[in-house]
């Protein structure tokens, strides 16, 4: 696991898709190559299978749609063909994309089996899907848990049924709400989580925001993910809830930055390294003031200089103070020891 400090950190960015193709593999096709700049390790999509996963009591979201009258229709219209996966995963490689599709029925994990992705991430409903994880887990592939709906004693129960498969586990920290406000995203959640397994922890953030993202990366999250939209005014479910490709660019470049933040310690104990600006930063005495032999020196006739080395340190102030001058001075002449009578 990543340490905070001096660590190996390297986050795995990962944006999702989900339905904002509307069920058009040109525009899925779209996101693909858009993502593809902005810097980002994977793109994440969803393999619906309506007949296999949904019915037409699915309650869920039904009145969002202008197109369709069931959930269930919903689905549907969000399926493509097998063939059309294995197209879908050649061309995430051609870009040097990983693909990444998270399955809601046991004939999606077959199908993705014969697509070849190399993860599997579980939705915050299908923690719970005790019959789908086996099958997933038997493949012996890593598994991403959102956590969204779930207790901790429910992740605690899905680890136990997924451990002895032997295959690698994530958990993210996510909220199912869309959008999440800042007061939901649950970043506490993380060093919880970091805390109880031992295994990568990160977040799946609603928020339409990247600010949730860097502030978990700062606090040792090791996998991101976000929903993903050409423009938040568009049609569909997860539109408000979602990263345009701009912000996704600049998420993935402030990530990097706090990557490299993160791996280098600075040492406070040696500041050697800034002498030089030290003297041209640092301030020396000076008196504001014309004075004569004699006089003496209070706090209302100082001023402080640049560069230091021209005078007394002004940190050493209070060593003048009530002493007198042993000659005539002009305003804003610097003060050095040698003018002032011991």
């Amino acid at each position: 696991m990543s340490q905070l400090g001096g660590c190996d950190l390297k986050v795995f960015i990962i944006a999702e898709v989900a339905q904002a193709h509307e069920g058009s593999l040109g525009i899925l096709h779209s996101y693909i190559d858009a993502l593809a700049k902005t810097g980002i390790d994977a793109i994440k999509f969803q393999t619906h299978i309506a007949e296999a996963e949904s019915s037409e009591y699915e309650p869920f979201r039904i009145e969002f749609s202008y197109e369709d009258a069931t959930r269930y229709d919903y689905w549907k219209r969000m399926e493509f063909t097998l063939e059309q996966w294995k197209g879908i995963k050649q061309h995430c490689d051609e870009v040097g994309l990983e693909f990444i599709s998270s399955p809601f029925s046991n004939m999606a994990v077959d199908w993705l089996e014969e697509v070849g992705g190399q993860k599997y991430k579980i939705g915050s409903g299908e923690v719970n899907n005790f019959l789908m994880l086996e099958k997933i887990a038997k493949t012996g592939k890593d598994i991403i848990l959102s956590s969204g709906m779930s207790s901790y004693k429910e992740l605690d129960e899905t680890i136990r049924f997924l451990k002895p498969y032997g295959g690698k586990l994530s958990i993210l920290q996510c909220t199912t709400k869309y959008p999440t406000s800042a007061e939901d995203v649950g970043l506490n959640v993380i060093s919880k989580l970091k805390e109880k397994y031992d295994f990568p922890i990160g977040l799946s953030d609603h928020s339409s925001t990247i600010y949730p993202s860097l502030s978990a990366v700062s606090m040792g999250a090791e996998i991101l993910e976000f929903h993903v939209i050409f423009d938040k005014k568009m049609f569909g479910p997860d539109s408000k809830s979602s990263l345009t490709i701009d912000e996704v660019k600049q998420l993935a470049q402030g990530v990097r930055f706090i990557e490299k933040s993160l791996k280098n310690n600075i040492d406070k104990s040696d500041n050697s390294k800034f002498k030089e600006l030290k003297n041209i930063f640092e301030k020396s005495l000076a008196i504001n003031k014309d004075m004569e032999a004699g006089d003496i020196i209070t706090f209302d006739d100082l001023e402080a200089k640049k560069p230091s080395g021209y005078g007394i340190s002004a940190k050493e102030y209070k060593k003048v103070l009530g002493k007198s001058i042993n000659k005539s001075m002009k305003k804003w002449n610097f003060l050095n020891k040698a003018d002032i009578n011991d």
